[in-house]
């Protein structure tokens, strides 16, 4: 704990910025919010996305974004359109390239269920650390586990949003539903890991009453580091070739999933451990 400002420096660094990035752009919010269409093709040879981008453009629909979806397979996210839209799309493709486009999916979301499904994602975050607050502080027997931890998932909370609103401002990668499931994953992920360093440094107050809160927090940290790293390991190579060997459909769910272990797993032990630290002392210097 004698470098406990030196980390918190450190998620500064890498806060910060997002949280700049959030202020000053936000995040790009994808059709499940906003509102859309997305139709993905496959045809029999490539496409080339600038010009699928302007041929739907000549036929009068405005585009958000064409990109390639996989080998032979291009994804067209535009305003909401109907079925004959979509027909009308396939046609003009097949009358341009020589080959007929299969429809791998189309899919189309109104503005009103993009604008319920955003009130509904806040509530399930409230919700979600509401929750989660509750029950460590009940199961602890002390509020200040509770709310360290808390405070402790916020932190990469920040860091995976906030990571997003770099990348929508520079690569403009949007958010979707899949964005808030993968928030929604890491909250617990990193309230996991902090239960584990919270559950030793309960046992060491049991069995070493009359020893330093400082002591027993940096023997909880030395025996659950090694446990931590190689949990958090397993689940990282994992992503790691999910990211390099999945479609592009859910690259960046991938992503999000492996911000928030890296993030979750040094707040664990980094962050929260940390925070209850600085709160009893404060605690102590105020009863003195």
């Amino acid at each position: 704990m004698r470098f406990k400002w030196l980390f918190f420096i450190l998620s500064a660094f890498v806060i910060i910025p997002g949280i700049v990035s959030l202020v000053t752009f936000g995040l790009r919010p994808g059709i499940d919010f906003t509102g859309g269409s997305l139709l993905e093709l496959k045809s029999e040879s490539s496409l080339n996305p600038n010009e699928v981008k302007q041929l739907v453009t000549e036929q009068g629909f405005e585009t958000s974004s064409v990109q390639e979806s996989g080998k032979n397979q291009i994804l067209i996210r535009l305003q909401p359109i109907e079925r004959e839209d979509n027909d009308k799309i396939k046609t003009a493709l097949e009358t341009k390239s020589g080959q007929k486009p299969e429809e791998i999916r189309f899919e189309t979301v109104g503005p009103t269920l993009g604008s319920e499904l955003i009130k509904k994602t806040i509530w399930a975050i409230i919700l979600a650390a509401g929750f989660i607050l509750a029950y460590v502080a009940w199961r602890f027997k002390d509020v200040k586990f509770g709310v360290c931890a808390i405070l402790a998932m916020f932190h990469d909370s920040l860091i995976l949003i906030g990571g997003f609103s770099l990348l929508g401002h520079f690569l403009g990668v949007e958010v979707d539903t899949l964005f808030v499931t993968a928030v929604l994953t890491i909250l617990s992920f990193s309230v996991h890991d902090t239960v584990v360093v919270y559950d030793r440094i309960r046992e060491s107050q049991r069995l070493f009453p009359s020893t330093p809160f400082v002591d027993l927090v940096n023997k909880a940290i030395t025996e659950t580091l090694s446990r931590s790293v190689n949990n958090s390991l397993t689940i990282i190579f994992m992503l790691v070739a999910l990211l390099l060997l999945g479609g592009v459909t859910i690259k960046w769910f991938i992503a999000a999933l492996l911000i928030g272990t890296i993030a979750g797993t040094y707040s664990s032990t980094f962050t929260a451990a940390p925070l209850l630290v600085i709160w009893t002392q404060i605690a102590a210097r105020r009863k003195h």
